[in-house]
């Protein structure tokens, strides 16, 4: 009986050896985090961007920005900025706190008015996690989560019975007599 424990505690603990050899093959190596010039040249890709935070300059709007460029770099010479909009002030936090510090920071590079730059929309980005989900409004129109109907006109979801345009049962035709 104990021969039987002991085979298959063996046996367990090969198979979860051997998946996590197999999960930690297949994760890959983690992709390195890039500078703000090597990440200015990859729009739209999701990068890590690792930068030292000059300054946090906030705009009259509430818009923050975290400024990358040395305090030496004109400002028509540097190339690629990280914002932060107002709405996002309650899931983004004080920035400023990563004054001065050298941090890393994970979201899609977009162009922004001649250069490029990163949204930060939630602290999370900050620990490699992603930014907070923005749903399309063009889908969102007309359509509300407390109604019973549903988003899209799809006509396989309407009920059935009501008027069939094939073989309805009032529509009848008269067949001719030999």
């Amino acid at each position: 009986m104990a021969a039987r424990r002991l085979g298959l505690a063996l046996r367990s603990g090969l198979v979860l050896c051997g998946l996590t050899a197999i999960s930690a093959a297949l994760a890959g190596k983690p992709r390195p985090c890039l500078t703000p010039d090597e990440a200015a040249s990859r729009l739209h890709k999701e990068v890590c961007l690792a930068a030292h935070i000059y300054n946090v300059v906030q705009l009259p709007d509430g818009t923050r920005y975290l400024d990358v460029c040395a305090p030496e770099t004109p400002d028509d010479q540097c190339r690629f900025t990280v914002v932060s909009l107002r709405d996002d002030r309650g899931d983004v936090g004080d920035l400023g706190t990563y004054r001065d510090k050298d941090v890393q920071i994970r979201g899609t590079v977009q162009p922004m008015r001649g250069r490029s730059g990163i949204v930060l929309s939630h602290a999370r980005q900050f620990s490699g996690g992603l930014p907070k989900f923005r749903p399309n409004p063009r889908l969102l129109r007309g359509f509300s989560g407390d109604q019973d109907r549903p988003p899209i006109a799809d006509p396989n979801l309407r009920p059935q019975g009501g008027r069939r345009a094939f073989m309805n049962s009032r529509d009848r035709e008269t067949i001719p007599r030999k």
